[in-house]
């Protein structure tokens, strides 16, 4: 994953990373709130008490010039961030996912160049894997600070349902479709699925489209090819999604249930269904809230299976190589001042790093092979590492790297091909009509 990923490629992260809408406030929020500065990010375990315990210790250490924070979950967080920022009313700290969504922040000039900061700090940009920089560059300069963890996507399993329904974890696209009898003829879903928050269904499709046509299929869409989406390739990964949906794949009722309440991630550990395709992330949430699920070890987990005479390589992995954290361009030059010395001195600091690991994740810090090989769920971030570590294409999740007009519709429509109110060739046109340059 050493290649640098930039905004003319979605598929920069090759294979070599060297491992290194309810909401809660907690302050004020907006850049006008006093000398501080200000922050948002996602709320929900464990992530929000690790986001949060950095920031309390780097406000206990300076008192003079602290930060409030203000959470939100997912989706009513991405609502309420471009609100605020074509209003000039965003925090200080804009937490996010780099790509597309900073591309839009940096034409509007909502955020500021980093470019000459890191240069003066090379110490705060040499500990962070070189690839972590992709999503946060555009055209060249730097607009986030990398920060947190690699997450790729993760086909879940439970070990338990398997054993009772005396079945093998799948090692291709048939095994996946095979089992989907064998379970519900258990009165158990194939697949938990949080299909309300069109993000997971996506997840779906990167992997179909990868293992059946390689990522250069997405690419071309990536780059306004002309009518890319109709690729043959693509045509056969939505027709086998829909396959799959039509064999009742899913969980029952799955396009009513979100991500953010954890329900889809209760019906893998509870045993009402045997397989979830998750970020990696999830595995901290089913340790903390799944009872004796992760300590019996009975979550299994793996890399999505190939599809047999694909072209994609069976290792290529997809997801979020790191988060970020941009400067909104209309803080106050005191508030920051403050965001970047929580860059330099907060952002990753022992504490953070150790917390992240204990949850499972593997953060994109160089040189912490020796920590996570210590560490109590040392198999899960060791898989976790290995995947990003070999993947021979590891690329960002598709609505991050869109820029978000083109991530809204491919959302939208992916929930009609799930809801099976669109035909494959409907699907197709609808995103050639918004990516076509």
């Amino acid at each position: 994953m050493a290649t640098q990923f930039s905004r003319r490629t979605a598929l920069g992260l090759a294979a070599g990373v060297p491992l290194s809408l309810a909401f809660s406030a907690c302050g004020t929020s907006g850049p006008g709130g006093g000398d501080g500065a200000s922050y948002w990010f996602l709320s929900g375990p464990p992530q929000e008490g690790i986001r949060q315990g950095a920031v309390d210790r780097f406000n206990n250490a300076n008192p003079d010039s602290k930060i409030t924070t203000t959470t939100f979950q997912n989706d009513p967080y991405k609502t309420k961030i471009k609100t605020a920022l074509g209003a000039g009313q965003a925090p200080t700290v804009i937490w996010g996912w780099g790509g597309g969504g900073l591309r839009t922040w940096v034409e509007a000039g909502q955020v500021d160049d980093l470019t000459s900061w890191f240069e003066q700090n090379p110490k705060v940009k040499d500990r962070l894997i070189d690839s972590s920089f992709g999503p946060a560059t555009i055209d060249g300069k730097i607009y986030a600070m990398p920060c947190e963890t690699v997450e790729p996507i993760v086909l879940y399993f439970n070990k338990r349902v398997f054993d009772d329904v005396k079945v093998d974890p799948p090692e291709s696209w048939d095994d996946i479709m095979a089992l989907v009898p064998k379970f519900n003829a258990k009165g158990i879903a194939p697949f938990s699925l949080g299909g309300q928050s069109r993000w997971t269904n996506m997840m779906w499709l990167e992997f179909l489209f990868d293992r059946i046509g390689g990522p250069e299929v997405f690419q071309a869409a990536f780059d306004g090819e002309k009518d890319a989406w109709s690729h043959p390739d693509a045509i056969d990964a939505l027709t086998k999604m829909q396959e799959l949906i039509r064999a009742k794949g899913f969980i029952e009722g799955f396009s009513s249930i979100t991500a953010d309440s954890n329900a889809d991630q209760a019906l893998l550990y509870t045993g009402r269904a045997a397989m979830m395709l998750h970020g990696s992330w999830s595995y901290g949430i089913q340790k903390e809230q799944g009872g004796d699920f992760v300590p019996s070890d009975s979550l299994g987990y793996m890399n999505f299976p190939p599809v047999d005479g694909g072209k994609g390589d069976r290792s290529n992995a997809v997801g979020n190589p790191g988060q970020y954290l941009a400067i909104s361009a209309k803080a106050s030059a005191e508030q920051k001042e403050v965001a970047k010395k929580f860059f330099t001195s907060g952002v990753l600091d022992e504490q953070e790093v150790k917390a992240w690991i204990d949850s499972g994740g593997v953060p994109i810090l160089k040189g912490t092979q020796s920590e996570l090989e210590a560490s109590q769920n040392a198999d899960f971030v060791s898989f976790v590492y290995d995947l990003a570590n070999n993947a021979k294409v590891f690329a960002q999740s598709w609505d991050q790297a869109l820029n978000p007009t083109a991530a809204s519709a491919l959302l939208d429509n992916i929930v009609k091909l799930f809801q099976l109110s669109i035909s494959p060739k409907e699907f197709a046109d609808n995103l050639n009509a918004v990516t076509n340059k």
